[in-house]
């Protein structure tokens, strides 16, 4: 998987499913889940036996059926992900997908194929590379003929619409994934993925955030952000909501201008990176919201928290002005 990508379809960064052909055995929520499919055995419904995802009746009729994703962010696909996990006498036999880019509702002309039918396998993650470049708002899956799919996992970067962003009275947080901000690599994420640190609204828990193993030899844990958009940065709001024995004693965050630079050059700091928050004390679940604390500097394209010397973090969110 490429560096940064984030699931456009999921129901935690906003993504929600607005038609569906049928949903008689599985409802088509399911699909959008951000949690894993699980098996339940012996587990029945008054329609049959219970499945972890969207699955259809059999179809007696000509055709097939059809799943409309609304993505969360608008963006541009790479990879799909056409999840058949637990369904393996029940799944399609094929596949395909329509995108749209729409403000509205998609009516039947404004779909363009973006994956051809394609064979499916059950019980397995089903991978395919998008064969359309361009900006999406919506997904369609095409089911042949019938069936039941787990999950849809639409991979891409997230395409955010700059002058509306640009023209907000409020400062932007341009870390988050829904303004195109991309978690971009960490020095561990043993028991919280990097990518939750930009998602938007409050976790659930303490799985939904970052959080690094205990560290036992020198050194400090770090995670890079790229920040959706280049920006002067004039708040920055630290978060450690559900971490209460587990979270930071201090942070800092450094910054840097480098809109063009690899990611390994980023870790490697072959860029100007400089500090921007010295490193400041942090609270059990709490936010520590720093803005007279910040150094000024220019424009900035990524940002890198520091927190010593290991532990949790919910959220990190960057409030800048936008740079033309």
């Amino acid at each position: 998987m490429l560096p940064g990508l984030i699931d456009l379809a999921s129901e935690l960064v906003g993504g929600s499913v607005i038609a569906v052909s049928d949903e008689f055995f599985a409802p088509k929520e399911n699909l959008i889940k951000a949690t894993a499919p699980v098996l339940i055995p012996d587990k029945y419904t008054d329609r049959g036996k219970w499945m972890d995802g969207w699955e259809t009746r059999r179809k007696r009729t000509p055709g097939h059926d059809w799943c409309i994703i609304k993505l969360g962010p608008a963006g541009i696909a790479r990879i799909f992900n056409v999840d058949t996990t637990h369904f393996v006498g029940n799944f399609p036999a094929h596949c395909s997908l329509d995108g749209a880019n729409v403000e509205r509702d998609p009516i039947e002309s404004d779909w363009i194929p973006v994956l051809r039918k394609s064979r499916l396998e059950g019980g397995r993650q089903n991978i395919f590379d998008s064969e359309h470049a361009g900006r999406l708002t919506h997904v369609r899956l095409n089911i042949f003929p019938d069936g039941g799919v787990a999950r849809l996992r639409v991979f891409g970067d997230v395409v955010p619409d700059l002058e509306k962003l640009k023209s907000s009275p409020e400062l932007v947080d341009v870390a988050s994934v829904i303004n195109g901000g991309r978690a971009l690599a960490a020095s561990d994420e043993f028991f919280g993925s990097l990518q939750n640190l930009i998602l938007p609204g409050r976790p659930a828990n303490m799985g939904g955030g970052w959080e690094t193993r205990r560290r036992r030899g020198p050194g400090y844990d770090w995670i890079i952000i790229h920040l959706g958009v280049a920006s002067l940065i004039q708040k920055i709001s630290v978060e450690t909501e559900h971490y209460k024995g587990n979270y930071p004693d201090r942070c800092s965050i450094d910054a840097c201008f480098a809109p063009d630079a690899l990611v390994q050059s980023l870790i490697a700091g072959k860029v100007a990176w400089r500090e921007i928050l010295p490193a400041s004390k942090l609270e059990a679940d709490s936010a520590r919201v720093f803005e007279n604390e910040l150094k000024p500097g220019g424009a900035a394209t990524h940002v890198r928290l520091n927190i010593y010397p290991d532990g949790g973090i919910s959220r990190l969110r960057v409030f800048g002005k936008i740079v033309e």
